[in-house]
């Protein structure tokens, strides 16, 4: 018996070595515990982020395809926190990535690439997804995700913006981790370039006295150590200098990333208008004035009465009072934000700097149309014309957070609000035709509209007698040609001798185009 005893205390003392020893080996091993996540993306470059559980070196494996990934860039500090830079890629191309340390690939496989940015000024088809008030760790934040990912099925999304309060309550880094990056690791994070906007959650991640308002100045919170920016005109635009705005181009799209809630030089806020960064968005939108679409986003919204009552709150106010007005003079085209949990939109409107009761649908809105432009009543799209005034204000506050209202909800001002239903915001847009839906948790798109530019023309062509001339339609959508059976966008026609005029609208009735031709011997 005493043998047998001490057999089976070696034994089990033996089994604990090995048990002790395997979960020495597991803890020495490398692990991404974060990531990896696409950022500061161009059309010729982009950031790849991890964060492992323990210091390692950094390694980017990437090409054309799964299996060969011959390129490599290197870092060979050791860190937790691995950024790499991809530079020298081609515009608008796929790459599929490993990353690694110098030993081992730690992920990398058909799941793990990324699109380049298309061309600056490049036309193209580009999708564009906007998550406002995500980072709660709820239901509705992951039927949101699922939702917006079904609606892309096989399509490709060329970027994702946030519009700020990212990770709740306080945006530390814990919460970073458990209600954001853990979240979207396994697919939106890996596959999509991420711009993000800082929130007051995300200025809010230390607990002693007066941390906000130091976090404010020094912009020292979690918000900016987990997301790299492109400060320096990396992306296009106007070099910032700073993490807390920038902007960057998307093919025909020029975005400006804003702080409505951090302080520039210890005191200027985003309504300051002499402060640094309201004189870097003048210089920016000056500088960009080419661009075929501008759309600015921050967290803040001037007009609400979701979860927050633009009446009321300093920052709504101040912002609209005196900020969007410098936006409007510009053209710029949207401007979408967070803050209130809910959704609400306006039709395209200018000059409302005021509280609610001075809002005036026949004074501030350029158009009268709902903008659904989907053949129902009163529903053409918005067109801007030549001088380019109009600017269409979303709220998409409800990808995580939802729900809230104030007394007399919705804002006057807007066309469409909901608060009930959470979702995320998804841009379209083909060359000079805009579309935003409003893809909700369950699936279902309940708000969208359409907004064009340098449509309804008149073009007078002349041509030799009896030569083809090419006419197109001047709006993307569908084609009834006077010339009868032509439904393309571009027909070819032979004019006949004099003068003779084409006409192409859309079925809806809300464009039309005339050509006049003019044909000599």
């Amino acid at each position: 018996m005493g043998k047998l005893r001490s057999c089976l205390l070696l034994g089990s003392l033996m089994a604990f070595s090995l048990i002790t020893k395997a979960q020495s080996d597991d803890d020495l091993r490398v692990k991404v515990i974060r990531g990896p996540y696409l950022q500061a993306a161009s059309d010729h470059s982009i950031t790849v982020r991890w964060r492992t559980n323990t210091a390692t070196r950094s390694r980017v494996q990437y090409g054309a395809t799964p299996d060969k990934a011959d390129v490599t860039v290197n870092d060979s500090s050791l860190t937790t926190e691995h950024v790499l830079k991809l530079d020298g890629l081609q515009a608008r191309t796929r790459y599929f990535y490993k990353i690694a340390d110098f030993k081992t690939v730690l992920q990398g496989d058909s799941a793990n690439y990324f699109y380049t940015l298309p061309v600056p000024g490049k036309e193209g088809m580009y999708r564009i997804g906007a998550f406002g008030d995500c980072g709660n760790n709820s239901v509705n934040q992951r039927s949101v995700k699922k939702a917006v990912l079904d609606y892309l099925g096989t399509n490709y999304m060329d970027a994702w913006i946030l519009l700020g309060d990212n990770a709740y309550n306080s945006g530390t880094d814990a919460e970073f981790q458990t209600k954001f990056f853990n979240v979207y690791k396994d697919d939106l994070l890996k596959n999509y370039p991420l711009f993000p906007t800082p929130g007051n959650h995300d200025y809010n991640d230390n607990d002693f006295p007066g941390a906000v308002e130091q976090a404010q100045k020094t912009h020292q919170t979690a918000y900016y150590q987990n997301f790299t920016m492109p400060a320096k005109g990396e992306s296009g635009g106007v070099a910032s200098n700073t993490q807390a705005f920038y902007s960057f181009d998307l093919g025909n799209i020029h975005f400006l990333s804003l702080d409505s809630y951090g302080k520039e030089a210890d005191e200027y806020r985003l309504y300051d208008t002499l402060g640094p960064q309201v004189q870097w968005v003048k210089r920016d939108l000056e500088a960009n004035k080419n661009k075929q679409w501008v759309i600015a986003y921050w967290h803040h919204p001037p007009y609400t009465m979701g979860s927050h009552n633009s009446d009321n709150e300093d920052e709504l106010v101040h912002i609209r009072e005196n900020f969007i007005r410098i936006l409007e003079r510009y053209g710029v085209d949207l401007v979408l934000c967070g803050h209130s949990h809910d959704y609400e939109r306006t039709r395209l409107m200018k000059g409302h700097y005021g509280m609610e009761a001075t809002y005036s649908a026949a004074t501030h809105n350029l158009s009268q149309s709902s903008g659904l432009y989907d053949g129902s009543d009163n529903s053409c799209p918005y067109v801007k014309d030549s001088s380019g005034q109009g600017t269409v204000y979303v709220l998409s506050g409800s990808a995580g957070k939802l729900g809230g209202t104030q007394p007399g909800y919705p804002h006057d001002a807007m066309q469409y609000a909901n608060a009930t239903d959470g979702g995320a915001s998804m841009l379209e847009i083909q060359g000079n035709r805009l579309d935003l839906k409003w893809i909700c948790a369950d699936g279902k798109i309940r708000d969208h509209f359409t907004v064009m530019k340098e449509v309804n023309k008149h073009t007078v062509l002349r041509a030799k007698a009896k030569s083809k001339v090419t006419l197109t339609a001047s709006f993307t959508g569908n084609y009834q040609w006077s010339e009868k059976g032509q439904t393309a966008k571009s027909i070819v026609v032979t004019p006949r001798a004099g003068t003779t005029e084409y006409t192409v609208q859309d079925k809806e009735g809300c464009l039309k185009d005339t050509f006049t031709v003019i044909t000599t011997k």
